[in-house]
């Protein structure tokens, strides 16, 4: 058993009572900008956004979905 049964959540981040609706889930990123979940999990692979793991659970930053811009496709021009 466990001898601290506070809330993981809370011992883990350092986030103000009102930051907790800045986070989202993968499935809403997705939605916020019109793409699959497996597309947003490729670019949290790439490292193009900033998570927060909780309880097997990834979360991202609203701001940073709504900002996200593309880079341009392929290798970069000589």
């Amino acid at each position: 058993m466990l001898k601290d049964s506070r809330n993981r959540f809370t011992l883990s981040t350092h986030l103000a009572p009102g930051d907790a609706d800045e986070w989202v889930s993968q499935a809403e990123a997705a939605r916020i900008r019109g793409v699959s979940r497996q597309a947003i999990a490729r670019l949290i692979k790439k490292g193009r956004f900033r998570v927060l793991k909780i309880g097997g659970k990834v979360l991202l930053k609203r701001s940073d979905v709504k900002a996200y811009e593309p880079e341009e496709p392929g290798r970069p021009r000589k």
